[in-house]
This record gives C-alpha cells, structure tokens and sequence, in this order.
C-alpha cells in the first residue's frame, strides 16, 4: 500500500511512527520541508504541497493507495472554514487518482452537546459553535465521497495528551510537572473528561487502513477511560516524582484573560467540552479491532514528562 500522510503535526507523527515501527515508506505532504523531514525515515518521499488547491491535493495523492488527512489549520473560526472546501479538492481529486482508502482525523465538535453519558456513532450531530459546523461539513463531505472503489473513513477524537503535544488542555500542565513549576489548567477541571495519548492513534489508523473487509464509515476512538483534567494532571506529577502544584482557571478569568491572549478568546467557543463532557462509546472500533491497545493513563503520563525531559519514576 502506498499511503500519503496530509500534515506533520502530532497525529501525522503518529501515524507516520507505525508504519516506520514495521519498515513500511510512505509519503508525507505538506507546505514546509522542516517538519516533514523531522517525520521522515529513510525511504519515505517528501513532497511539498498546498492541499488547499486542486493542484496541490493532486501532487499529494498521485500515484498512493491511501491517504490520512490529518492536517490541521490555526485555531481560529476564520480560519476553520477553509476545512470544507479543501475537503471538497481533496475528495475530488482522491476519486480523479483512484485512491482506495481515505481517513480523516476528525474529533468531538460536530457532536455538539450529549443526549446520553456516552456518544457513540449513530449520534446526533448537532454543533453549537461554528467550528464544529465547519468541522460536520468536512466529516459530511468526506463520508458522502464513498463510492465503489473508495472507502471513507472518519475517526473522531476527544482530547489528546502525549509527547509533543503542543495544543491540549494538559499542555501547561505537562511542561509544568517537568519543571517542577505550577501548572495552569482551564477551569472546570473536575468534571469527568477523556484523553487519547497520541502515539496509541497511529497503530488504529494503520489497522483501518489495512483492514481486510469494508471498513467505510465513522468510527469513535475513546480515551483509555474516564479521568478528569486534573487527576491526569497530578499524574504528570507523579510521573516527575513531584507533587502536584496546580492552579485552576475558572471561566470568568477566562474570559477576562481572553481579551489579550487570542488563544483563550477562541477557546471560549468549547469551554461547554469541560462543563458538559463528550464521552465517546467505542463499541464499533473495538469490535471491529479487537487487538486494539489503549495505553493507561499512567503509562502515558510517565511517557509525556519523559519526552518533556524530566526523569520519570
């Protein structure tokens, strides 16, 4: 199978890291030679390319079997509307190529808010904030892109954690606990919350995209079980050999910081992800991959400080 890997980030890595664990090439895209080549093993072609352009997603895909498109774009509502149009590229040329097997890494938005303690599938979608819309109308256009000869996939993920991760709610918390400093994390940070760790991704998309009956559809990959924002941050902690120091952002200092830091501002939009959880039922996945590994949370938190440089117990 030759398989082209959209985007460099964290899960691109991920993925990327589970097909170099069994020596597979592949082709990793993207519109900047330095992360690429940080993900690539020898082998692997690296090819430089706007995806955002018909062009440019042709270039990306000409000549593969498959392709995972987990490109990400700033977090910015701007900015997340570009995600269905380019979509609509990708999918277009995807058919034009013959390619097999499309994946997209998606996540909890388009769910909107819970009907029930746990979100599988089959469960209304129904964003309330833009981003999410966006994000429902990439999933949509992706799904109904399935045609004989080319499966679709969409594989939503709640929050993640791991080494490298630059954008997550444990961010501050894990660069915090290797350095011994008080970490920060956005309030409420007691209600009950999932994480995946990012390196457990790769191996699930490499085992979907190599699954040998039909695999098209949506499938939810949950955390390794339910936690809250700061008993994974205490395990961090722990992972450091220090105690926790810990501080909470409640939603009004939010709010007031928001008005001069443009991360938190746009953060407000899912801050409802914290006080009403999305907990995802993995049923399907975990039928259809019985093998499947989730890595505990204490294994993973010991790995995160590790990678952040402090020395685990």
């Amino acid at each position: 199978m030759k398989l082209a890997v959209i985007g460099a980030g964290v899960i691109g890595r991920s993925v990327a890291a589970a097909f170099h664990a069994v020596g597979e090439p592949l082709r990793l895209v993207g519109r900047r030679k330095a992360p690429l080549a940080a993900a690539a093993a020898p082998g692997d072609e690296i090819v430089i390319a706007d995806v955002s352009t018909p062009a440019g997603c042709r270039s990306a895909l000409e000549g593969c079997d498959a392709a995972v498109y987990a490109l990400g774009l700033p977090y910015t509502t701007e900015a997340f509307a570009a995600y269905p149009p380019m979509m609509l590229a990708f999918v277009s040329a995807a058919r034009e190529l013959g390619v097999k097997r499309l994946l997209l890494i998606s996540n909890v938005y388009p769910y909107g808010l819970p009907r029930s303690a746990t979100v599988a599938e089959d469960h209304p979608r129904e964003p309330i904030m833009q981003k999410g819309q966006y994000r429902k109308e990439q999933e949509d256009i992706l799904l109904a892109a399935a045609a004989p000869g080319m499966e679709t996939i969409s594989l939503r993920l709640p929050d993640f954690y791991g080494p490298g991760v630059e954008n997550s709610l444990l961010t501050l918390a894990a660069k915090a606990a290797a350095t011994g400093a008080t970490g920060t994390l956005l309030g409420p940070a007691g209600t009950p919350h999932e994480f995946v760790f990012t390196p457990d991704v790769g191996p699930v998309v490499k085992a979907l995209l190599e699954h040998q009956g039909p695999v098209a559809g949506a499938y939810n990959l949950a955390g390794a079980g339910i936690i809250t924002q700061r008993g994974l941050a205490e395990l961090l902690y722990q992972a450091a050999g220090r105690p926790p120091k810990l501080r909470v952002m409640p939603p009004w200092q939010q709010s007031l910081a928001g008005l001069f830091m443009p991360v938190l501002r746009e953060l407000k939009d899912v801050r409802y992800l914290s006080e009403t959880p999305v907990l995802l039922d993995d049923t399907k996945l975990r039928s259809l991959l019985p093998g499947l590994r989730k890595t505990p949370y204490e294994e993973g938190a010991r790995l995160t400080v590790a990678a952040a440089g402090a020395k685990p117990t």
